[in-house]
């Protein structure tokens, strides 16, 4: 990822995966997180190695103990029943040190696991906010939701394995093979790396092998959960063509894919768990038959006996889980990797190195410019072709035209949603100036507080409708929330709803109607108060008597206002200062609503049809 300037832009369309990282450079990239906890680190690491000390000295003692107890005819009785007593005491505390620096060894780095959970996933967050609008076109949210979400709990599961269960079972064979080999011969050692070796192998080529199906399960996972997403999101189309069946058609067979990687899974996690049990059964049958010919060779007491039996069983019981565990280190790691490759997708459009913030007077006005501006979304399809106009300072212009003229597309490049695409005549790629500033030189932030949009396509959040004005300017008080409403001619409605401003407006807002959700776009807008505005489609989705009101209002509030209007309507901007024609991505006309019909070019025409609909 470049950590500064504009990068390339993406090939429209390129959803091509990228290859994924080695475990160790996952790892590595995961390391700088953790690292901020280092000495959370060092003192979890101390009390785990107190805990494997703890441990390997439970047997040690119950070697002692059962010694102790062994010659019963000894005649000093009472002897005999302080020491065991003293014996027994100290066995329980082992036990119960064990425990202890096991759970603080948890609560202490829990700070750490979590600390860095936090910190990735709203470095994630913030990054796809950070993405450009082509990825945003283009991704499919229920899957990326979901590895979200899997590489969130990945850290989780990659700590709590790798640090909490490998490393404290490495530390626990490391001691008790040092206490093997000082007590008694090497071939106690011996036979236990020799299980240990055929253990981890079978255990690693099985995992490695059978890695290949859990992958899967996760692909055709994040698949079904993106239809369904889609699905639901999209409830009244399905609806409308009466699909509900071929909906679930669909997704039973997403779930029946997944339903048969799961299954191989699972047989071979059976073949995993089949192999580990005869490799262990050998291995404690080994070390069980050289204690027992060392008791009866007499050269190793009862106690000895019992020792190697508490230190197989203290081995092999995680060891049992092995399995498992390097299954979920590995499964995390791939999380987490898919999760690293998300945060690394290059941005589109990003801020030029060392660009300041957009500068400009209220008092003077802002003015915008379009300079030979030329822009593609796909360099196989041209949208807009050497377009050039100005927005004085204070003015309304407006941009009219057939759909698919480019219309829109202004409203995205002066948001820097894209940037201009250079002109294939290599003429250079033109500009977009606000207050005189190329928008490309400055902070996109400071470009866009700049600037207030009432979008065609409202889409409200899930919540209650005073959120979603005062999103216009968050922390605006009731007072400020309610006199935007009123301006927009919504604060009637609301104030008639049973809950008023703490109406729940529902998904994307299909609570409220078309007309409904406009109105709050306006108010929003109207309350973030901005130098610039522009008008989408603006009350498309009203009716005439609310369009006339509104229109009104938006009137009243653009005075002295920057505005660039985007209609199809052209009864909303015959008062316009300037009026544009776009077709084809060409300014083909231009002047005043009176001008313009005098001209009894595309105007005329697009008027006359209108007032004739009108009429109708």
């Amino acid at each position: 990822m470049r950590p500064e300037g504009r990068s390339a832009p993406a090939p429209a369309g390129d959803n091509t995966p990228a290859a994924p990282r080695s475990d160790a450079a996952t790892l590595r990239r995961l390391f700088p997180y953790l690292w901020q906890y280092k000495w959370r680190m060092a003192a979890a690491l101390s009390l785990m190695i107190a805990a494997k000390l703890a441990n390997v000295g439970v047997p040690v003692l119950l070697k002692t103990l059962v010694d102790t107890m062994a010659p019963a005819v000894n005649p000093v009785q009472a002897a005999l029943l302080v020491v065991p007593m003293g014996l027994l005491l100290a066995y329980g505390a082992l036990r119960f040190s064990a425990s202890l620096f096991t759970e603080l060894r948890e609560l202490v780095f829990a700070k750490a696991t979590q600390g860095a959970a936090r910190a990735i996933a709203l470095q994630t967050f913030e990054h796809l906010h950070a993405l450009s609008l082509r990825f945003h076109l283009e991704r499919q949210t229920g899957g990326m939701t979901r590895d979200i979400e899997r590489g969130v709990r990945g850290i989780e599961s990659l700590i709590s394995y790798s640090l909490f269960s490998i490393v404290p079972t490495l530390i626990e064979v490391a001691l008790v093979l040092a206490v093997l080999g000082a007590k008694f011969d090497m071939w106690y050692v011996w036979i236990t790396l020799a299980a240990l070796a055929g253990y981890i192998l079978f255990t690693v080529k099985i995992t490695e092998w059978r890695t290949q199906f859990r992958r899967q399960a996760n692909e055709f996972d994040s698949a079904a959960h993106t239809k369904a997403v889609d699905s639901l999101l999209n409830y009244e189309t399905v609806k409308y063509f009466n699909n509900e069946a071929f909906e679930a058609h669909r997704y039973d067979q997403s779930l029946d894919r997944l339903r048969r990687a799961r299954l191989k899974a699972q047989t071979t996690l059976s073949l995993l768990n089949a192999g580990q049990q005869l490799i262990i059964a050998v291995g404690l049958v080994a070390m069980l038959w050289r204690a027992t010919q060392g008791v009866v060779e007499g050269h190793m007491s009862l106690g000895d006996l019992v020792m190697v039996n508490a230190f197989m069983i203290q081995i092999y019981i995680p060891l049992n889980f092995l399995g498992v565990i390097y299954r979920e280190i590995k499964q995390s790691l791939t999380d987490l990797d898919k999760m690293f490759v998300l945060m690394e997708r290059e941005r589109e459009i990003a801020d030029a190195p060392g660009a300041t913030d957009l500068q400009y007077s209220d008092a003077a006005g802002v003015a915008l410019r379009f300079e030979d501006v030329s822009f593609a979304y796909d360099p196989t399809r041209p949208i807009l072709h050497h377009v050039s106009f100005e927005v004085p300072a204070g003015k309304t212009v407006a941009v009219v035209g057939p759909s698919g003229a480019g219309k829109s597309t202004l409203a995205r490049l002066l948001y820097r949603f894209y940037d201009v695409t250079p002109h294939t005549d290599g003429s250079g790629s033109g500009r977009i100036t606000i207050a005189g500033q190329d928008i490309r030189g400055v902070t996109q932030a400071s470009v866009r507080r700049a600037i207030g949009i009432v979008p065609q396509d409202t889409v409200l959040f899930n919540d209650t409708v005073e959120y979603n004005i005062a999103y216009g300017r968050p922390g605006a008080q009731r007072a400020e929330v309610e006199q935007a409403a009123r301006a927009a001619h919504i604060h009637d409605f609301i104030a008639s709803t049973p809950k008023g401003y703490d109406t729940m407006v529902g998904e994307r807002g299909l609570k409220l109607s078309g007309g409904e959700k406009q109105r709050v776009a306006i108010a929003r807008t109207l309350l973030k108060n901005p130098p610039v505005l522009i008008f989408d489609e603006a009350t498309s989705a009203l009716d005439s008597a609310n369009e006339r009101a509104i229109q009104a209002e938006l009137a009243g509030v653009s005075r002295n206002k920057t505005t660039l209007v985007i209609a199809h309507r052209l009864s909303t901007v015959v008062d316009a200062h300037e009026i544009l024609v776009l077709e084809a991505g060409r300014v083909i006309e231009r002047g005043t609503h009176s001008a313009l019909l005098a001209l009894n070019g595309r105007y005329a025409s697009m008027w006359a049809m209108q007032q004739s609909t009108d009429a109708v």
